[in-house]
């Protein structure tokens, strides 16, 4: 298992945010669209009946500290999951889904106290292609079953781009250099 930007990513799956917790909560991201279990029960959102999907409120990595706390944080989120995150709970997000039908949003748990700017801007942008069908959470669970662990802030961002399909993505993927 590894955490690439926003997403929690194993073998078997993709959930945006934090792996399922000890009641079995989760935001999982799959080829046919978003899947949330919460204390409301499993919901479906088909990609083709999406118009956006967009995570509100990340939590931003401060510049002090580095990678090795956002490891550490991410080690911590995966150990303490659940219970408490640090004398506490783990950051929510907001995802934010638009269809024909309206708005609906679901709260996910981060899995880390932060992420790098250009991880949560590179991560919206894979989270759009997921939607317009332009890239597969496939690609990502493939990768996992070959490198498995969460690689450094640079190898992430550059998995990132590489899902997105641009090397240098620049403002036309909304991410600034």
């Amino acid at each position: 298992m590894a955490m690439v930007g926003l997403f929690w990513i194993t073998e078997e799956s993709v959930h945006l945010g934090s792996p399922p917790d000890a009641e079995e909560h989760y935001v999982r991201i799959t080829s046919e669209g978003v899947q949330a279990r919460d204390g409301d029960g499993t919901r479906a959102w088909p990609w083709s009946g999406l118009r956006s999907a967009v995570v509100e409120a990340a939590p931003v990595e401060g510049e002090a500290g580095g990678g090795g706390r956002f490891l550490a944080a991410v080690l911590e989120a995966v150990v303490t999951l659940g219970s408490s995150y640090g004398g506490g709970t783990p950051p929510q997000m907001l995802l934010v889904l638009e269809s024909d039908d309206g708005t609906e949003e679901v709260r996910v748990w981060a899995a880390a106290k932060g992420y790098t700017s250009q991880e949560i801007a590179l991560s919206q942008r894979l989270l759009t292609r997921f939607r317009e069908g332009a890239a597969d959470p496939g690609t990502l669970m493939a990768w996992s079953r070959d490198h498995g662990g969460t690689p450094r802030p640079p190898e992430r961002e550059a998995l990132l781009r590489e899902w997105v399909g641009t090397q240098n993505p620049g403002t036309e993927d909304g991410v600034q250099r």
